[in-house]
């Protein structure tokens, strides 16, 4: 129970630092937030002072600034962004619609990492110190120097515009996803194969799986009922780290293939001066890597109990 409330009070004590953080964006950024707002309107910052005054008493911004941000984040707790300076929509909507989109294709690209690495991982594993080991620990290690903005046009040239194999940018089907999913899921993938194979390892050397082979269990079934099953455990918390990351992580991929998830959504907030949609945007896909976190930690701590017996005597 210590640790849970531990965990409680860590998440929400970063969610208020990280709200304030993000609602002080205005004021730390050059320039005066009314003539942002006019720029991101009209782009003209030509105005008649007392204009620039009027706005300035409409959206509060002549108050005292714990007041504006007490106002604004209780707003936010009603569910209540604002609208978007740009395209005046609901910001709550632009919101949901972007996490939607990014939240599948970062699923979708952790589940196709997985699919390769637990096999590749178990492979290694088996042919420790072989050919095949080295092979696929090199190959895979390789993979993390490959970064996303030179891996997604290069997918693109040769798959999409060489040979028309897939579609080259757009969200309109499955055909669409297998681009921005390989191009997410091939760093992933070297820490997941490396993760499981050394979990593997680990599982193969202990004295279940001896006991278990000398009963005279076939090795295949012993790598099923025993290996693969008590290797997840570190591979399912990589997941959930990545899953976090890829959740605010993906502004090139989605930029580049003109995806409309989290990520360019932020990306055209910044271009745009949209500060209503750049501080939503921002407080909830911290809010949601911090809760996905806690919630990773609190579940590990319920499946092996020295998590919490070292948080306790910590």
């Amino acid at each position: 129970m210590f640790h849970v409330v531990k965990r409680l009070i860590v998440l929400m004590s970063t969610l208020v630092i990280v709200s304030f953080a993000v609602f002080l964006i205005p004021y730390l950024t050059p320039g005066d937030p009314v003539r942002k707002i006019l720029r991101a309107r009209v782009g003209d910052l030509d105005v008649d002072p007392a204009a620039l005054e009027n706005l300035r008493h409409q959206y509060g911004l002549d108050r005292p600034l714990l007041v504006q941000y007490w106002d604004w984040l209780s707003s936010a707790l009603r569910g209540d962004l604002g609208l978007s300076y740009t395209s005046r929509s609901p910001v709550i909507e632009m919101i949901g619609h972007g996490l939607a989109v990014t939240a599948v294709l970062a699923v979708a690209s952790l589940l196709l990492a997985l699919l390769v690495a637990l096999p590749l991982g178990a492979l290694a594993a088996v042919k420790r110190g072989e050919p095949t080991d080295t092979a696929i620990t090199t190959v895979t290690q390789g993979f993390v120097a490959i970064p996303e903005y030179w891996l997604a046009p290069v997918l693109i040239l040769v798959l999409a515009m060489q040979f028309g194999l897939l579609p080259s940018a757009g969200w309109q089907g499955p055909q669409s996803m297998v681009l921005p999913c390989i191009t997410l899921a091939l760093r992933p993938m070297s820490y997941f194969t490396q993760v499981a194979r050394a979990s593997m390892i680990e599982v193969l050397e202990s004295p279940h799986i001896t006991a278990a082979r000398a009963r005279g269990l076939a090795f295949g079934t012993t790598m099923l009922r025993h290996g693969v099953r008590n290797s997840l455990l570190p591979v399912i918390t990589l997941f959930s780290v990545w899953l976090a990351g890829l959740l605010g992580g993906s502004v090139v991929v989605e930029v580049i293939f003109s995806i409309p998830g989290m990520g360019r959504l932020l990306y055209e907030s910044v271009v745009n001066n949209d500060v209503p949609a750049l501080q939503a945007g921002i407080v909830s896909l911290v809010g949601l890597a911090v809760l996905i976190t806690t919630l990773t930690d609190l579940v590990y701590a319920c499946i092996n109990p020295t998590v919490r017996t070292a948080h306790v005597s910590a």
